[in-house]
């Protein structure tokens, strides 16, 4: 049994580690609410741009032809995997990991590059000599991230894409934000961009209620504005996302730890007190014993 200077050490270093985890949720709560309100005035946008993009790309098939539109083989894959730079958030960068080791198991045949957005990707798949093409250490690691740094990564994949022709599809990998409990993981095809009329969806709106547009410049030219925008907001997205769900389960894991510290102390509190009660009944029976035999 351990004595009880032991655990008196022990009960201290487990408060230690409960004001740390403590402090981190706080933070972590304080962060949430800014990275949430950022995703929730963000998605109207990227979704709505990317509907009205898919209908326009959709009617506009026999004039229209954009390098982000081209369709190609299915040999040279592009993937952008979006983690956190830090650890202490849960099964968050566990289930991301999952998901694109899974994805690459997937297609054994295909040749898969990869961007990886967060120091744990990066670590994970250089430990494993994955092709890593290209990465960002520290966008999502301050727990803010601006406009100009996802066009970084956008421009990148751009000209991979359409100027050096070197792939044919570009897989898009993040954790999307539910709520602080449930974070979602998505696996997004970013590249080519898809056509309305390709959709496959039985649920898809008929060619008869989709809507019509005017254009005040030609198809082109505003497909040669706006197609490269979408690619830029839909990273954006992604890493907005990715800072408020890493944010939720950092939260969650943090209040998780606090409360088994908590328990923990309760136990090792009792035990202490059992030993330190053994300890003096010991010393009374040798106190009484002593007496009895004078």
């Amino acid at each position: 049994m351990a004595n009880l200077l032991d655990i008196r050490r022990r009960i201290k270093s487990v408060k230690n580690t409960q004001q740390i985890t403590k402090a981190m949720k706080m933070v972590s709560a304080a962060k949430l609410k800014r990275a949430s309100d950022r995703v929730v005035n963000a998605r109207p946008f990227a979704n709505k741009m990317g509907d009205v993009l898919g209908e326009l790309s959709g009617q506009t098939t026999e004039d229209l032809h954009h390098p982000l539109l081209d369709i190609r083989g299915d040999q040279r894959y592009l993937l952008v995997l979006v983690t956190a730079d830090k650890g202490l958030c849960g099964a968050f960068n566990t289930n991301l990991l999952k998901a694109a080791q899974n994805f690459v198991k997937k297609h054994p045949e295909q040749s898969i590059d990869l961007i990886a957005i967060g120091r744990k990707g990066r670590d994970f798949f250089r430990r494993r000599r994955a092709e890593i093409v290209s990465e960002y250490v520290g966008l999502t690691g301050k727990g803010r991230v601006e406009f100009a740094e996802a066009l970084e990564v956008a421009h990148h994949v751009i000209k991979r894409f359409t100027e050096d022709e070197e792939l044919d599809k570009v897989f898009l990998i993040f954790n999307e934000f539910k709520s602080v409990l449930t974070q979602r993981v998505v696996i997004q095809q970013l590249l080519p961009i898809s056509r309305a009329t390709d959709s496959e969806d039985p649920g898809a709106a008929p060619a008869e209620e989709m809507k019509e547009y005017i254009y005040e410049q030609t198809p082109a030219e505003i497909f040669s504005r706006l197609l490269p925008r979408l690619v830029e907001t839909q990273i954006f997205r992604a890493l907005l996302e990715s800072i408020a769900s890493e944010q939720g389960a950092r939260m969650t894991a943090m209040d998780s730890a606090s409360k088994n510290a908590g328990e923990l102390i309760s136990s090792l509190t009792l035990n202490m007190n059992r030993v330190r009660q053994a300890a003096i009944t010991r010393e009374i029976i040798e106190i009484v014993s002593g007496a009895a035999a004078l």
